[in-house]
Formats: C-alpha cells, sequence, structure tokens
C-alpha cells in the first residue's frame, strides 16, 4: 500500500534507480521519435517569440523538491541538466531531497512554511490530495497546460488529466505511464531450494517459508519491514487482506476504509472491523510466535532492501516493478545469491495504478509557474533531458541499448534512490537485465486488469480532517502493535482497536465517505 505507498506500489522506500523501478511498465516504442520532436519543439519555442510562444528572455533559478536520499552524482548529473536547460528554457534548476526516512514529516512542513519552492513530487500516496485540497498546489487549467508544456499536452491521455482533478481542478501533471499496482514478494530463492520447500505461490506456502527461514538460518530475519518510517498497516496488508479478498482501501495513507472491488454499490466498510482481518491477524500471530521479523520490527527504519542485499534478511514486500529491479540488481552484484518473486494472490483481480500515482506539481506559491511547467514538460518528452535525469551521465551511471533499453554504467549505484519517477512517460527505458520472469508476471496481469466504478473516486478529507489525524494515530499506536504480533489477547486487541477508532471519530468518517462515494457513483449512472 504505498508505497509505500499504495502502492508503493509503493510504492511504495527502499527504491532502486528510478528508471528501472517501473521500468516493466516502460514502454519506449516511440522514444527516438517523440524525443526528436520534443528537442525540435523545445528548440521552436524558445525562437519562436514572434508566434506567441512563451518568453524565456529572463533567465530563471527554479527550486524543485524531490522523494528520496540525494544521490552521490547529483552535481554531476544536474550540472549537465542546468547546462541543457539553459539552452533549452533559459532556465536552472535546484533539487533538495527528502530522505526516506522522514520525508512524510517534512514534506507539509514545507508547505505549513511556505518555503520557497516551484515544483515538488507528489502522488496519490504521497500528499497529493491533501495539498490540493490545502491549497498547497498551484491550479493548473488547460491553458497553461496548452501553453507552457504543449509536449505533455498532446502526449497525455485525457482520461489521465480527469484521474488528476481534485474537487474538479487540475493540480498535478501526472505520469504518463502503465503500472499495475499489485505488491508481490521478493524472497531468497536459494533457501526455498536449500530447505526443499514447495513452490510460494500463496499466503501459506509464504508462511511455511518464513518459518522455516526463522528456525533454521539464525543469522537471517525471515521477514523485513519498517513500520518506523510512519507507515500505518502492516506491510503485508496490500497482499494477505486487500489483494486477497479483492478489497481496496479508499486512501491507503489515511484510514482503514475500504470497499469491495465488484460492489457496485460501494459499500465502505472498517477493514479491521472484519473477519479476514480477524483470521489476518492470527496468521501474524503465528509467524511474529515464530521469529518470522524481529521483536524490535516497529521501530525498524532500517533500508529493508540494503538489509536483503547483505544477507542480514530474507525477503520483504513490495511492489513488481522494485522487485523485479531488486531481482537485476542482485543478479548483477552478487550472482551467488538467487533470490525469487511470488504472486501470494495468483487468482484474484489486479489493480492498474491510476495516473497520480506518480506526478509533479506546481507549488501554490511559485514565483515561475511557467518556467517550471515548461521544466516537467521537457522532463517527460525531450529524449536527451528524460534519460539524463531518468538514468544518468551514458557511459558512467547507464549504458544506452538501442531507444528504449539501457544497462547499468559503472558508476550506476551513484544515481539512484530518488522519485526521479514523477516524470515517467513513454521515453522510460527498460533495464536489459530486468527479469524475464517479473516482465512476463507484469504482461498477464496486464491482460487481466480489473477495472471497476471506484477506480477514480478520490475521497475529500476536508470535512473530517481532525478526525483523519485522530484515526491516524490510532492506527500506530494499536493497529501496528496488534498486526505485528506484539499483543498476546488477539480478540482483545482488535475489540481495543475498534473502540479506539470509534473514539477517534470513524463512524463520522465512514458517513462522510459513504456520501461522497454515493454521490460520484449517481453522477457516473448519469
Amino acid at each position: 500500500m504505498m508505497n509505500k505507498k499504495k502502492k508503493l506500489t509503493v510504492t511504495l522506500a527502499t527504491m532502486m534507480t528510478l528508471g528501472t523501478i517501473l521500468s516493466a511498465c516502460g514502454g519506449g516504442n516511440n522514444a527516438a521519435n517523440t524525443g526528436a520532436e520534443a528537442t525540435n519543439g523545445t528548440n521552436a519555442a524558445n525562437t519562436a517569440t514572434d508566434s506567441g510562444a512563451p518568453d524565456t528572455s529572463k533567465e530563471v533559478k527554479l527550486k524543485m523538491i524531490l522523494v528520496g536520499g540525494q544521490p552521490g552524482d547529483y552535481d554531476k548529473v544536474f550540472g549537465e541538466l542546468n547546462t541543457k536547460l539553459k539552452e533549452k528554457i533559459n532556465a536552472t534548476v535546484e533539487t533538495e531531497f527528502l530522505d526516506w526516512s522522514d520525508w512524510t514529516q517534512k514534506y507539509p512542513l514545507k508547505f505549513a512554511a511556505n518555503e520557497d519552492f516551484d515544483l515538488v513530487y507528489t502522488a496519490n500516496w504521497a500528499f497529493y490530495n491533501d495539498q490540493a485540497l490545502k491549497g498547497g498546489f498551484m491550479e493548473l487549467t488547460e491553458d497553461m497546460l496548452s501553453k507552457y508544456m504543449p509536449q505533455t499536452w498532446a502526449a497525455m491521455p485525457k482520461v489521465n488529466w480527469e484521474q488528476a482533478k481534485v474537487d474538479g481542478k487540475i493540480f498535478m501533471v501526472p505520469n504518463n505511464n502503465v503500472e499495475v499496482t499489485d505488491k508481490v514478494v521478493l524472497y531468497r530463492e536459494d533457501l526455498r531450494k536449500k530447505y526443499n520447500l514447495p513452490e510460494i505461490n500463496s499466503p501459506e506456502t509464504y508462511a511455511n517459508y518464513l518459518k522455516t527461514v526463522a528456525k533454521d538460518e539464525q543469522a537471517v530475519t525471515a521477514f523485513g519491514a519498517k513500520p518506523a518510517d510512519g507507515w500505518k498497516f502492516h506491510e503485508l496488508d496490500q497482499i494477505l487482506l486487500e489483494q486477497n479478498n479483492n478489497f481496496n482501501l479508499v486512501d491507503a495513507n489515511l484510514l482503514p476504509l475500504a470497499y469491495k472491488l465488484d460492489d457496485a454499490t460501494g459499500q465502505i466498510f472498517n477493514i479491521y472491523d472484519t473477519p479476514e482481518f480477524t483470521s489476518l491477524l492470527e496468521y501474524y500471530k503465528d509467524l511474529a510466535d515464530n521469529g518470522a521479523w524481529s521483536k524490535n520490527v516497529v521501530s525498524n527504519k532500517n533500508d529493508v532492501w540494503q538489509d536483503i542485499k547483505a544477507g542480514k534478511v530474507s525477503s520483504y514486500a513490495h511492489n513488481l516493478g522494485t522487485v523485479g529491479a531488486n531481482l537485476s540488481e542482485m543478479r548483477r552484484d552478487k550472482p551467488d545469491v538467487e533470490l525469487g518473486i511470488a504472486d501470494l494472490t495468483p487468482d484474484k483481480k489486479k489493480i492498474a495504478a491510476i495516473a497520480t500515482q506518480n506526478g509533479m506539481s506546481i507549488h501554490a506559491t511559485s514565483k515561475n509557474p511557467e518556467r517550471a511547467l515548461m521544466l516537467i514538460d521537457l522532463l517527460q518528452n525531450d529524449k536527451e533531458i528524460h534519460d539524463l535525469t531518468m538514468y544518468g551521465i551514458a557511459g558512467t551511471h547507464y549504458n544506452p541499448e538501442g531507444d528504449d533499453k539501457f544497462s547499468a554504467g559503472p558508476a550506476a549505484g551513484n544515481y539512484t534512490g530518488f522519485s526521479n519517477w514523477g516524470w515517467n512517460s513513454p521515453l522510460n527505458r527498460q533495464d536489459a537485465a530486468y527479469p524475464k520472469e517479473a516482465d512476463d508476471m507484469f504482461n498477464a496481469w496486464q491482460a487481466n486488469v480489473y477495472h471497476f466504478p471506484l477506480e477514480t473516486f478520490v475521497f475529500d478529507t476536508a470535512k473530517v480532517k481532525n478526525e483523519v489525524a485522530n484515526i491516524g494515530n490510532v492506527m500506530l499506536r494499536y493497529a501496528i502493535p496488534l498486526e505485528y504480533g506484539l499483543i498476546d489477547d488477539l480478540a482483545k486487541g482488535q475489540a481495543d482497536l475498534i473502540k479506539q477508532l470509534k473514539s477517534a471519530g470513524i463512524d463520522k468518517v465512514q458517513a462522510e465517505m459513504q456520501a461522497q462515494v454515493d454521490a460520484f457513483l449517481a453522477a457516473q449512472a448519469k
């Protein structure tokens, strides 16, 4: 569920080279043509002020905020970027990076303090709806979009713009890329073979694997998670509670309120007050009692992927693109370690990410919104700019292979780990080493994506802001320890959680959400 995101997909922490992360989803078939058109179009715009094109005669310095740690070779890559931006739109950009360890705290503070910046990464799992409603982002009109980012305006499917609307207005330039949001697990295939365990393809076979590793590999933590970064759900919940039961959380960042994918009436319910959750608590408790994760898991902030790479952890859950990138990285750096990817819910419905899974917004108080939009236009559509910002310097951080693939360069590790997927587009290259099994899994999912009435619904929390905040605090205090098996009396723990949620105002929030869902479905039916 975020990312993590929802879907840290993320979405959501532990990110690899960002062009690689969603590389299974990248297009690239039209990369050469689109890139050439983008470059030519930009140059023409700079020399065609007589025709009403944007005036770029005054040099502008832009400030951009991205999520993730600053890459080691930031200065080198963005130095080249600024040379090119100066030529194309007479602008340069300085970037501030919010580290994965505390970005959820720092991100909203940037807006609350009204800091001076121009453009910022955002997503449906990264404060997009929240800041749009609070006035943190500038409204982007059709006139602005068509004038200052004509390439994006022409290339972006209209449905993406519709999905980016909050209260009928656009506040984001969404990414232009296809992604399926279901999570999978990455695990040590060599350990599965060592103990002659059955194929991992279900919650039961996965539990068998985790308990075996916990019992027989004393130096290895079977399952890795990092709840201390503020995520409010168990990191297997998206797989075992949502995907496994065809539930969909309305807002994976904030609330335990969901609906069933195939329920045309969109009835909202509290996932913590379901028999499916009661059963899952027993599953988690069994894993915890058998040592599948550390007793200190709720305070863990470690980069779980790096712990897997170091041999300290045997498995974790993430989106398919990320674990595919992990797998190719391990094969490159530690070929003696064999990893595998497992879909624990292979027969369940698969969900496509909406366009707001990744994107870029303009700060409401930006002094240079026009030039910021022109920058995003280049990031998405100018092949030279896109390649540079996604993959780094050719021959150093990556080696281009044709128009739509790449391989890791000698310094690949020095340009990785941050949210440049905010400008994912059809120009994305795919890692030539991207695992075939991940690609095959993605293609199979693509053929079975389930579309449902509430796919683009966004909950407006304006009337219940205090209750939403209180519910989040309850989840961190009561739900996280319960889900990680740290409370012995499960029935009492679940009852306490539900009681505290009611005290926090969940009934009021659920009623408001249901009213908005009903109105949304009624409008669709017209």
